[in-house]
């Protein structure tokens, strides 16, 4: 029974790999069009945090949080963003094979519908992962100098990008599954995804409470950057509070996968 069950999740595992394998080699043959672009995206991304910083140098700390503190917000986010981005893509991007039919293609495929689109299009994003990177070393590099962390903090960091990551999916998962009730989900992941993303990118304290409330608990991404901000940077409610928000991102993607199994129940086919 074991042997079985090794040898279908060793089966899976290779034709994934052998999927992104040839997504890769497809998107590379353009070789120049994809350095410029990762390059373009990194100069995108990294020109936000500059006119953030460009204020905050000029006005002072963001209610109590200083400039290394938000820019580590920043990257932290766009680390989990770019993490849940470059494996799962497709889901973000779901609205597209419900209006153009090609969901039906994937159902008749022999693996798991959500199995096949981690494997459609798989991205590779650079430019982000270099700008988050740069951002997060330079915010971590200055709260190291001047004691406010310590190293620990570095493997605390990673297990909250990935953390976050795993929310931030979870989020877009149960977003998407909103389209076989109403198809159109574009202006519904503005809200969900973008605007709340983008929202939680900076400090909570900054939003009243109601919002803030919001962003933690209804639509969680105040879970993925600042949160385990407190703990990491600020030493505020002790370790379980990592603990808390990895149970929390484990619940939330076991009810975003349960919403996505009864709403493929509803789905209709386009030929139908």
């Amino acid at each position: 029974m074991r042997s079985g069950i090794l040898t279908s999740s060793l089966a899976a595992a290779r034709l994934y790999f052998l999927l992104i394998r040839a997504s890769i080699r497809s998107r590379m043959q353009y070789k120049f069009n994809f350095v410029l672009s990762s390059l373009l995206a990194a100069l995108i991304q990294i020109s936000d945090f500059l006119i953030l910083a460009i204020v905050m140098n000029k006005f002072g700390a963001m209610r109590g949080w200083s400039l290394y503190e938000v820019g580590y917000l920043f990257a932290v986010m766009t680390l989990s963003k770019t993490l849940y981005r470059t494996f799962a893509n497709e889901v973000h991007n779901l609205e597209k094979y419900l209006v153009g039919g090609e969901l039906d293609q994937l159902l008749t495929r022999p693996v798991p519908i959500l199995f096949a689109l981690f494997t459609q299009n798989f991205r590779l994003l650079p430019g982000e992962f270099i700008q988050g990177g740069f951002v997060l070393g330079w915010a971590m590099n200055g709260m190291l100098r001047s004691g406010q962390i310590g190293w620990i903090a570095l493997p605390y960091t990673l297990l909250a990008v990935g953390t976050g990551a795993v929310i931030l999916f979870a989020i877009g998962l149960a977003t998407a599954t909103v389209g076989f009730w109403i198809t159109r989900i574009t202006e519904l992941q503005n809200i969900t995804e973008d605007a709340a993303r983008t929202a939680a990118q900076y400090p909570l304290v900054l939003y009243p409470g109601w919002l803030k409330s919001i962003l933690l608990f209804v639509i969680p991404v105040g879970l993925v950057s600042y949160a385990p901000s407190l703990f990491i940077l600020r030493g505020e409610y002790g370790g379980w509070l990592l603990a808390a928000i990895g149970g929390a991102a484990l619940i939330v993607l076991a009810a975003s996968l349960q919403f996505w199994r009864y709403g493929l129940t509803k789905y209709q086919s386009t030929g139908s």
